[in-house]
């Protein structure tokens, strides 16, 4: 039987990464089609920030845990969600539309959202992975509608979405072509990149030309360094090109070009993906993750007390890699009473994110 309270990162009010506390809540009680599970560690995504900021427009209930993804093991299951006390668990959607983070020691996740962690997969990792690679699903198939033998390229593919972009473009038959830092080159081609560009060449564009001739039939910058131009000088007719982040100043976009070679461009973020989408990216997250084509650089693992500590490094964009946070252990926890009785979390669930 879960216990009466748990520790967790939540707010009270949105606003800087000093508003996160890490105290006491109450469990929460799981619907009838939710299921409860028992923490053991979540990941922080740059998302995360904005929404504890209300820099992201979404509904938040208040106290707000924060976070999106995490990892863990059922505790208490409902016997119409088709899952068992004890199993292994991950979910990359929370956080967001009314529904509560992960960064606490129990967290409700709809039975849809739910995934199962496949035996012998690090847990980890595979908090890690969640969002990245989920989104890289989203973005291929989803959206760019990505078949074999296309030639696409990634821009970032150094960094956690474009990682696991190339490696799924490669798994899907895709040619694959990145821009990165040299010293990110060698792990772009590990993941499966056939060339490896610097991103600041200045002749980016004709290098990236000289490499697919015929022009791209997929362009992904997953950095937010949009440059449409160079999209528009290499795309092959019909190119999509994805936009899934982009930095505060607004780059031309040369629509002649654009439409007149039937480019489509398409923005998309994971948040408005939807149950059944994320359901199939997990399913082909869970199976790439057994076999060993996804992988990801853990930057630091912290505690749960560091939880506001983490979201400023965030902020401050220096992280290579993912952060992650380790709940179940955790040294700060005091120990826990059993509960008799349920009793749901006090929160103001009309609250929403304003900017």
């Amino acid at each position: 039987m879960a216990p009466d309270t748990m520790r967790a990162a939540y707010v009270t009010r949105l606003g800087p990464a000093s508003e996160i506390h890490v105290g006491s809540l109450p469990v929460p009680t799981p619907g009838p089609t939710d299921v409860l599970v028992e923490v053991e560690a979540v990941a922080v995504n740059p998302v995360d920030t904005y929404v504890r900021s209300g820099g992201y427009r979404t509904p938040v209930p208040l106290p707000f845990v924060i976070g999106r993804d995490l990892v863990g093991a059922v505790a208490e299951a409902g016997p119409g969600t088709g899952f068992e006390p004890g199993e292994r668990v991950w979910s990359n959607s929370l956080g967001h539309d009314g529904r509560q983070g992960p960064s606490s020691q129990y967290a409700v996740v709809p039975s849809g959202r739910l995934y199962r962690l496949p035996r012998g997969v690090d847990p980890h990792v595979a908090v890690a992975l969640a969002q990245p690679a989920a989104t890289a699903y989203l973005g291929w198939f989803v959206h760019a509608r990505l078949r074999p033998g296309r030639t696409v390229f990634v821009g970032g593919g150094g960094g956690n979405v474009g990682t696991a972009a190339i490696q799924m473009a490669a798994w899907a038959g895709a040619r694959v072509l990145t821009s990165a830092r040299p010293e990110d080159h060698e792990r772009c081609r590990a993941a499966g990149a056939e060339v490896a560009l610097d991103y600041r060449d200045r002749e980016l564009a004709a290098r990236l030309a000289a490499h697919a001739p015929g022009g791209l039939d997929v362009v992904w910058e997953t950095s937010g360094h949009h440059d449409f131009a160079l999209a528009a000088a290499v795309a092959a007719p019909g190119c999509r090109i994805l936009v899934t982040a982009a930095l505060p100043a607004e780059p031309a976009v040369p629509l002649r070009t654009l439409y007149t070679h039937d480019v489509s461009l398409v923005g998309f973020v994971i948040s408005r993906a939807s149950a059944a989408d994320l359901a199939a990216a997990a399913d082909l997250v869970n199976q790439m993750m057994v076999e060993g084509r996804l992988t990801t650089r853990i930057a630091d693992r912290l505690r749960l007390e560091d939880a506001a500590a983490a979201h400023r490094r965030m902020e401050a964009g220096s992280v290579p890699g993912r952060l992650v946070v380790d709940v179940a252990e955790d040294p700060g926890s005091p120990a826990l009473p059993t509960r008799s009785g349920r009793s749901g979390p006090q929160a103001n669930r009309g609250g929403e994110v304003t900017r």
